[in-house]
């Protein structure tokens, strides 16, 4: 098709990116995949992302909304369609120092939000990836690196300001527009543009941060024993596992954060960790939170990690559970396998508040296979873990059709999902892949897509590595899919 468009509103003059604009390498594309968008609009007020929005519909062509595009489904952007970019929408403020009350808009990447939160001793437990951005992460879950101190990323929102699919801007919070503010914590991507939250932050400027690297015996027991310990450990331990193939064998890379000023205080509660397997790396520090989501993160995304990914919630792993996540690891599919903390803070909250309903697990299973494995290689690699799942995670989920729907959004919690998304989007403008299983329809009227991510990855930011212990104590690259890591020398 042509890549000319009509003359965009005086509002957003200069603001369109086209396939012969120099910034269009830079922005056509997400983390995970390259794609080819008639015209990319960087709005850089509500106001224009109204104005975008009526734009986009006018040109009946498939819209996707971007914050951070960490989304691992790849549908922050799409192929002849228009992506509404939020990026420029990036501000961060403090609202109230002593309730912890921060406004943070949807485009902005939580690095940055760490860093503006810094002076103020606050922080918002987000993703664990720096680049990825607020706006997907935070209408999905968020899973970080305090999940199990501070609960969701969702879980900490007390209000947010939405522009609905006719153009209306709605602020929606507990007592007014109560289904919307239900709807966009966990299911936000077929309800509208979420352009900014306020959400509650905590007091904390350090963590204490064990990083290891134990070998994964192979009969799944170190697996089994750290999805044990961290099911009861105490809550202010949150962490996560990599484990991947090593020749035969297997390697688990651990990020162990403790919401705790002091090592004296964060030391106890690692220790468990240093006996489930043979330690072959282990370093503890004290770190200001801002360096586990850091600025070096932020760079733009041009489909750099492709890869396909798929999650499953758990509530315990026995034997065989254990075993089987170790096969996928070791087994034909050789794939990536993540383990993420949950429980805690996540499983206060009542299992119908949100759209995020699952309240009772405490473990997220991601697993990430890469090229020139893709989908079968997955298939093979997740089906025994996959049928022991009591449910999904949508931030972590590259496959969005109706069957991953009824998986992240089960029973009650989806018959209202797909009801509210009728009721604040009539014309399907915002219509979720997870509906259509196709993300990227090409020249379809009305069709869109809000990133749900990463994790992330958000992106999210929500799989994400979990770094390996560096000389400065930093995670390397904590929070997005990887590829095989070699043993350390």
């Amino acid at each position: 098709m042509s890549t000319t468009m009509p003359r965009v509103p005086t509002s957003l003059t200069g603001q369109i990116v086209t396939p012969g604009d120099r910034r269009y390498a830079q922005l056509r594309s997400t983390y995970t995949t390259t794609a080819s968008p008639a015209a990319v609009l960087l709005p850089k007020t509500t106001a224009q992302v109204i104005d975008a929005l009526r734009y986009a519909r006018e040109q009946r062509l498939p819209i996707s909304v971007r914050s951070g595009g960490h989304g691992f489904s790849g549908t922050s952007s799409n192929n002849g369609g228009v992506v509404i970019d939020l990026s420029m929408l990036n501000r961060v403020q403090v609202l109230d120092e002593r309730a912890g009350l921060v406004r943070v808009e949807a485009g902005a990447r939580w690095a940055n939000v760490a860093k503006a939160l810094a002076p103020y001793g606050l922080v918002i437990s987000s993703g664990d990836y720096g680049g990825v951005g607020v706006g997907g992460l935070a209408t999905g879950g968020g899973v970080g690196w305090l999940v199990r101190a501070h609960g969701l990323t969702l879980d900490r929102v007390r209000a947010v300001e939405v522009v609905l699919a006719d153009g209306t801007l709605v602020r929606a919070d507990a007592t007014h527009e109560p289904d919307l503010f239900w709807l966009v914590r966990g299911a936000g991507a077929g309800a509208g543009i979420v352009v900014a939250f306020e959400i509650e932050a905590v007091e904390q400027r350090n963590v204490g941060v064990t990083q290891l690297i134990v070998e994964a015996h192979p009969d799944g027991r170190t697996i089994r024993e750290w999805v044990a310990y961290l099911a009861q450990a105490p809550r202010e331990l949150s962490a996560a596992a990599v484990v991947y193939a090593e020749g035969r064998s297997a390697l688990m890379s651990i990020t162990a954060v403790v919401a705790a000023e002091s090592l004296r205080r964060a030391r106890p509660v690692v220790e468990p960790l240093l006996a489930i397997g043979k330690v072959l790396e282990h370093r503890t520090d004290l770190l200001p939170y801002p360096t586990l989501v850091p600025t070096a993160h932020l760079s733009p995304n041009v489909g750099q990690q492709r890869g396909t990914t798929t999650n499953g919630l758990f509530t315990g792993l026995d034997d065989a559970g254990a075993r089987a996540v170790q096969r996928a690891v070791t087994g034909p599919g050789r794939a990536v396998v993540q383990l993420r903390s949950l429980g805690g803070a996540v499983n206060d909250v009542a299992s119908d508040a949100t759209a995020y309903a699952h309240r009772h697990q405490d473990t997220l299973v991601i697993a990430s296979v890469f090229p020139p494995r893709g989908g079968p290689a997955l298939d093979t690699a997740w089906r025994t873990v996959g049928a022991r799942a009591d449910g999904a995670y949508v931030n972590f989920e590259g496959r969005p059709d109706p069957a991953a729907f009824a998986r992240i959004y089960p029973g009650e919690t989806g018959i209202r999902v797909r009801r509210l998304w009728k009721r604040y989007d009539p014309d399907g403008v915002f219509r979720s892949a997870l509906l259509t299983g196709q993300p990227h329809r090409a020249a379809q009227p009305h069709r869109a897509a809000q990133p749900s991510r990463a994790a992330q990855p958000s992106r999210s930011a929500q799989p994400h590595r979990s770094g390996q212990p560096t000389r400065s104590g930093q995670p390397t690259s904590a929070g997005q899919p990887h590829r095989r890591r070699r043993r350390p020398r």
